[in-house]
């Protein structure tokens, strides 16, 4: 009633405020600790995601009688030859095309002639508006950015070797790493929901990377045929490239077509041959992106295309491509341990 005396409560009350306020305050801190340590914790983070990953292989290889520890030693070796090898086919046409640079950009630039036309009726368009000479300093991009781009890309030798140390002794001693802490718990609910947690955390990464693993093999082997058969040199780099990039959810794939796109454009005499691989891949990637992954990964861990964007977003800006590969992974334990600690029934 209008002349009613009583007190209606506040929507939010003044603990609750502070609370939320400390946790605003938490949270920021840690972003900022993440961020200013992550020549320490991107090792980490990054060992401790491909260790779990990797611990139902060194599981396997244990009912064959292999020890844990020599197990972990073989899957770290396997590994990194395989990463070797993916990098060794990718950086033999890289160190042929930088050595070509003046040539290329040569090349580049007399194949850009096309759009002097389209350049100059834009030019005369933004003239009319008001805006003069918007366009008379176009030239071609340099590339004073290869060499910080590199850096950025290149971890320093002292967090490689702490990934790896941490890797292999994660491996190792996951089995009693995990014992432990599902016995810091004192009751039994909580022990049995934190060995949930973890088998689930698990099983899900496990078959994450192997399931991302064999379709981003499969889109390489599609990239490198559709290369051969349009005649893009270098098809298996090229190939071996694109199954490196789709790992990076969203980022990945874009990126690989800007570099076909650049490839065609150098390596056919016209812009229309060279622009038919490109337009192959984005088909092939529109394919794995909307049919193949979301059945297959789908059926495992649903993931929201809205939260695997931020998370893309929020990780590649504080820890960069290593951040990016790890958006997903860390995205699959978040939805894990928020289905165990507030599950629907």
């Amino acid at each position: 009633m209008p002349d009613s005396k009583i007190e209606t409560p506040p929507i939010i009350s003044r603990a609750e405020l502070v609370a939320f306020a400390l946790v605003a305050l938490l949270l920021i801190v840690v972003i900022a600790v993440l961020y200013v340590a992550r020549a320490f914790f991107l090792p980490i983070t990054m060992a401790f995601i491909v260790g779990t990953m990797l611990s139902p292989a060194a599981s396997l290889l244990e009912r064959y009688r292999i020890p844990r520890p020599l197990g972990a030693v073989l899957l770290v070796t396997a590994v990194g030859a395989t990463i070797a090898f993916m990098v060794g086919l990718i950086s033999a046409p890289m160190m042929e095309w930088s050595s070509r640079l003046p040539e290329l950009g040569a090349i580049l630039r007399e194949k850009m002639h096309v759009f002097d036309r389209p350049l100059a009726l834009w030019q005369d368009l933004q003239t009319m508006v008001g805006s003069p000479g918007a366009l008379a300093t176009f030239q071609l991009p340099k590339f004073e950015w290869v060499q910080p781009t590199l850096e950025f890309l290149s971890p320093t030798f002292a967090e490689f070797m702490l990934f790896i140390a941490t890797l292999i002794l994660f491996i190792a001693s996951w089995t009693d790493l995990r014992r432990a802490m599902v016995m810091t718990f004192t009751e039994r609910a909580a022990r049995l929901r934190a060995l949930r947690i973890l088998n689930g955390i698990e099983t899900h990464l496990g078959n994450y990377l192997l399931t991302v693993t064999m379709i981003n093999v499969g889109v390489g082997i599609v990239t490198g045929v559709i290369c051969a058969i349009t005649g893009t040199p270098n098809p298996a780099g090229l190939g071996a490239l694109a199954a490196t990039l789709n790992f990076i959810p969203i980022i990945g794939p874009v990126a690989m077509f800007a570099v076909l796109v650049l490839v065609g454009i150098i390596a056919f005499p016209t812009i229309g041959a060279g622009l038919i691989a490109p337009a192959c891949f984005a088909a092939a990637v529109f394919l794995e992106g909307h049919f193949v992954t979301p059945t297959i990964v789908g059926r495992r861990l649903s993931l929201n295309a809205l939260a695997v964007f931020l998370a893309l977003a929020f990780w590649t800006w504080l820890w960069g491509p290593m951040g990016a590969f790890l958006s997903s992974p860390l995205l699959i334990v978040a939805l894990i341990v928020k289905e165990h600690l507030t599950p629907e029934d």
